[in-house]
C-alpha cells in the first residue's frame, strides 16, 4: 500500500473521530481535511472541489429554495391541516402523520420537511392535548423512510447518484429505488405504530406556558375558504396558544359557541390567548384580522412580523382608541390587539378603549420594525416575534401547482432532476412565491459544504488505492461470498451513518462498495443501492441524522430515548432493505 493510500485512510479515520467525539462544526473538520488533501499534494485543485459542482449537491441547493417557497406560500400548511385531522389517540395520530410526512419528504429534502412540520406538530399537539415527545421522533423517522421512496427524497440519494453517473455506472430515475423505499415504510412504519407509543417517552419538550405570558383579544372575520364548514373542521375548537371567547354574527353575540356551529362570511370571531395565538390565527386560510387597515398595510407578506411593543411616555397617541390614531399613517404597522398588564382584562376587547403608558401593543409590522423604532422614546420595548410572517395563501395553488410540475417532468424524463428543480425555485421567484433574500437565506449552507467536502475524502480514498486495498484485504481474510459482502457493505454504510454525517457516510463508503463488489464478480449496482439506503437508515443516535437532532430538543428526548427506538429500527430496516435490493438488483 502506497504512502499515499495510508495518508488518505489516516485522514478519513481522524475525521471520522472527530465527526463522533469533538464539538467541533462537521463542515470545519472537512473542510479541513479537504485543504490537508490538497496542501501535501494528494489531489489536486479540481479534484479537491469538484464535489461542489456535482449534480446532486446542486439539485438539494435548488431544493431548499422549492420548499421555502411551498412554506412562504402556506403550502404545507394547507396540505397538514387538512390531512393531519384531529385523531383521539397517540397512535391515532402518529397514523395521521405517517402517510402526508412520508409523502412530503419523497419530494422535499427530509431535513427541510421536519423543520416546517416541527412548529405545526407542536401545535397539533396542543390541539389534541397529546405529549409531542410521542410525536416528534416519529416524525424525523418518517421523513427518512419517506425520503428513500425517491431519488429527490433524501440527499443522500442525489449524492449516491451522482457518484454513479461520475463512475460511468447507469444513473437512476425517479422511482428507481420507490419499491425497496416503500417496503422500508411499510415495514419501519408499521413497527412505529405498534411499539411507538409504548417506546417513546412522556414528555412536553419546550413549550410556551400560555398561563404565563400576557394574553391578548384578538379578532377575526371569516373569508370565503372557511364559509360553510364547522368551527371544529376549521381547526378552531383546539388551537395551540389560545381559545376562542365568542362568535358575533349580525350584532349578535354567541359565548363559546359549540364545535359543530357552521361558520358564515363576515362572522367575528374573538379570541384569547398568547402572542402565538395571532399568529397561528394568520396561518389558517379563511382567517382576517377584523382591523381592516391590514389590507392596506403595504409591506409584503415576506417583509412582515408580529411584534410587540410597550407604550412609552413619548407616544402621539396617548389617550385615544385604535380607530382614532392613524398608526397605519405613523408608523405603517397594524394594531391587533391591545394588552394591559398580564392579562387582557380591558373593556371593549382593549381596541376601543384609550391607550395608556404601559400598554402592550401586539401589531403586525415589517420586520425592520423592531430595529427602526427600539431605542426610540414612543415605545419602551420593542420585541418581534420569530417566525411570525404570515402566509401568502393567495399563492398557495400556484406553489403546489410547482411542485407537481417538477415532480412531474423529472418522473417522466422529460427533463433531468437538476433541471427540473432549478426551474422550479426560478419559477418560484418569478411568480413571487418567495423573494432572492430568502431564497439565499433558504439554502443551508453548512450541509452542502458538507455533502461536498466529503466527495474529496471520497476521491482520495479511491484515487490513491485505498478503496481497492480495504477491499482485497477483505475478500482475501474473510473469504466471503456476494451475499454475505452485500450485507457487510450494509452494516459498514449503517455504522458510519450513526457516528458521521449520512451524506459523509455514503461518500466514504461508495469506493469501498464498488472496489468490494468488482472483487467478488458481482454487480456493483445492488451494493451502491445498500449503500445508499444504509446511510439513510439513522435511527439510533440523535447526531447521525440531522433531522434527528432537530427534534432532539422539541420533543425534551435524551439519548436512550433514540436508542430504544432506533436499534430495533436500524435492525428492522437490514431486514428488509437487502432482500428487496437483491430482488430488484440481482447480484
Amino acid at each position: 500500500m502506497s504512502w499515499e493510500a495510508i495518508v488518505a485512510i489516516l485522514t478519513v479515520l481522524a475525521v471520522l473521530g472527530m465527526l463522533a467525539l469533538s464539538k467541533i462544526a462537521a463542515d470545519l473538520i472537512l473542510m479541513a481535511a479537504l485543504i490537508f488533501l490538497l496542501v501535501i499534494g494528494i489531489l489536486e485543485p479540481n479534484e479537491a472541489f469538484a464535489g461542489f459542482g456535482n449534480t446532486g449537491l446542486m439539485t438539494i441547493a435548488a431544493l431548499y429554495i422549492v420548499a421555502a417557497g411551498l412554506r412562504e406560500t402556506g403550502a404545507i400548511q394547507y396540505i397538514t391541516r387538512r390531512l393531519l385531522g384531529q385523531p383521539k389517540t397517540v397512535r391515532g395520530a402518529q397514523f395521521r402523520m405517517l402517510l402526508p410526512t412520508a409523502a412530503l419528504s419523497a419530494f422535499l429534502n427530509n431535513t427541510t420537511v421536519v423543520a416546517m412540520l416541527i412548529p405545526a406538530i407542536q401545535e397539533w399537539c396542543k390541539r389534541l392535548k397529546l405529549p409531542p415527545s410521542k410525536l416528534l421522533i416519529p416524525l424525523s423517522y418518517v421523513t427518512i423512510l419517506g425520503g428513500t421512496c425517491t431519488l429527490i427524497g433524501t440527499s443522500t440519494n442525489l449524492v449516491v447518484n451522482g457518484l454513479l453517473a461520475k463512475s460511468g455506472l447507469p444513473e437512476l430515475g425517479m422511482f428507481d429505488i420507490t419499491g425497496v423505499g416503500l417496503a422500508l415504510l411499510f415495514t419501519c412504519g408499521t413497527f412505529l405504530l405498534i411499539f411507538g407509543n409504548r417506546l417513546l417517552p412522556n414528555s412536553q419538550g419546550i413549550t410556551e406556558d400560555v398561563d404565563k405570558v400576557r394574553e391578548y383579544h384578538v379578532e377575526m372575520v371569516v373569508d370565503t375558504a372557511l364559509e360553510g364548514k364547522t368551527l371544529s373542521l376549521a381547526g378552531l375548537t383546539n388551537l395551540g396558544y389560545g381559545y376562542l371567547a365568542e362568535l358575533e354574527r349580525q350584532g349578535e353575540l354567541i359565548q363559546s359557541p359549540e364545535d359543530d356551529f357552521i361558520l358564515q362570511i363576515g362572522d367575528r370571531l374573538s379570541f384569547i390567548g398568547a402572542p402565538r395565538c395571532a399568529h397561528e390565527l394568520r396561518s389558517i386560510a379563511g382567517l382576517q384580522p377584523a382591523n381592516e387597515d391590514i389590507q392596506r398595510l403595504s409591506v409584503a407578506h415576506y417583509r412582515r412580523r408580529l411584534v410587540e411593543a410597550v407604550v412609552g411616555p413619548e407616544f402621539p397617541f396617548l389617550d385615544m382608541t385604535v380607530e382614532e390614531c392613524d398608526f397605519l399613517g405613523y408608523y405603517q404597522a397594524v394594531v391587533l390587539s391591545v394588552a394591559r398588564g398580564s392579562k387582557d382584562n380591558l373593556p371593549d376587547k382593549g381596541l376601543d378603549t384609550p391607550i395608556q403608558v404601559g400598554d402592550t401593543l401586539l401589531l403586525e409590522a415589517n420586520k425592520e420594525f423592531a430595529n427602526q423604532f427600539r431605542f426610540r422614546k414612543d415605545f419602551l420595548l420593542v420585541s418581534a416575534i420569530e417566525d411570525s410572517s404570515p402566509p401568502n395563501f393567495k399563492k398557495t395553488h400556484l406553489a403546489l401547482g410547482i411542485l407537481v410540475a417538477m415532480v412531474v417532468l423529472s418522473a417522466f424524463e422529460i427533463i433531468p432532476i437538476l433541471q427540473a428543480a432549478w426551474l422550479a425555485a426560478g419559477v418560484m421567484l418569478m411568480t413571487r412565491c418567495m423573494n432572492a433574500g430568502l431564497a439565499r437565506r433558504s439554502i443551508d449552507f453548512t450541509v452542502l459544504t458538507v455533502i461536498g467536502a466529503s466527495f474529496a475524502l471520497g476521491e482520495a480514498v479511491e484515487k490513491t488505492g485505498a478503496a481497492k486495498a480495504i477491499a482485497e484485504m477483505v475478500m482475501t481474510n474473510m473469504h466471503l461470498t456476494p451475499l454475505l459482502t452485500l450485507i457487510l457493505v450494509y452494516v459498514m454504510t449503517a455504522m458510519f451513518t450513526e457516528l458521521i454525517t449520512n451524506n459523509a457516510a455514503a461518500v466514504l463508503m461508495f469506493p469501498v462498495a464498488v472496489a468490494l463488489a468488482e472483487q467478488s464478480g458481482a454487480n456493483v449496482m445492488p451494493f451502491a443501492i445498500a449503500v445508499m439506503f444504509a446511510a439513510s437508515a439513522s435511527f439510533m443516535t440523535p447526531i447521525g441524522y440531522q433531522t434527528n437532532l432537530m427534534v432532539y430538543g422539541p420533543g425534551g428526548y435524551n439519548a436512550i430515548d433514540f436508542l430504544k427506538v432506533g436499534l430495533p429500527m436500524n435492525i428492522l430496516a437490514g431486514l428488509t432493505s437487502i432482500p428487496v435490493i437483491v430482488f430488484f438488483w440481482p447480484l
